[in-house]
């Protein structure tokens, strides 16, 4: 092998196999698109705790996925060899919020289209789903659920009670109830009628209750 073949490798001819302004282009335009699903995931976050690293992890991986692509576009082998790289990486991470798993299919997504080359494909679908997001996943169509846990002396101070929650709430449905010899514990779903809660206040000054509680109940449930 002389010193001309080795600059004859197949190498050195894939790294002019992009241009520079192809390269430059598709990575600017993954990273706005990147924080376009940054800010939307970061609006319409509805879990218990948010992530901001998450949402770093959006702009990254509509980066990575730009970048790859783009290698894998210029040559087949490479894609092949690519495919096979891939497919023995692990993720151990476990997904808490199902919506997540838009956001991060969302950002794969982008990033494959973009470096495509189907660019207006890319903007004009991830603005209508940022759109179709805002617009259902902040829309309550559903009354907040609450947990409401009261202890009573005896079965009279329980009828005088259920039929005083009855009154004061849209709905109750009774969950469980513990009876011990000298308590009873029942635990209500209930749904208010507004956002006033004085009338827990109210209950517990029943004679025969001894304490009432009421809990925002946050999980996921049928309407």
């Amino acid at each position: 092998m002389t010193f001309n073949d080795i600059f004859k490798s197949s190498f050195l001819k894939n790294a002019g196999s992009v241009s520079i302004v192809d390269m430059v282009l598709a990575m600017v335009l993954a990273f706005a698109i990147g924080m376009l699903i940054f800010f939307v995931y970061k609006k319409t976050n509805s879990g218990l705790m948010y992530s901001s690293s998450f949402g770093v992890t959006l702009v990254a991986l509509t980066m990575i996925s730009t970048f790859v692509i783009l290698a894998v576009t210029s040559n087949v082998v490479l894609s092949l060899g690519m495919v096979g790289a891939l497919s023995i990486v692990r993720f151990r991470t476990a997904i808490k919020e199902p919506m997540d798993i838009a956001f991060l299919f969302w950002s794969i997504a982008a990033g494959i289209v973009l470096a495509a080359g189907l660019i207006p494909l890319a903007v004009f679908g991830s603005v209508l789903i940022a759109i179709m997001l805002f617009v259902f996943v902040n829309k309550n169509t559903y009354d907040n659920p609450y947990i409401a846990v009261i202890y009573c002396e005896n079965q009279e101070a329980e009828k005088v009670m259920d039929t005083f929650l009855g009154k004061n709430v849209k709905k109750k449905i009774i969950k469980s109830k513990t009876v011990t010899k000298d308590n009873i514990e029942l635990n209500y779903e209930i749904r208010l009628k507004g956002d006033d809660t004085s009338f827990i206040n109210q209950l517990a000054d029943i004679s025969g209750v001894k304490n009432a509680i009421l809990v925002s109940y946050n999980g996921e449930y049928m309407g």
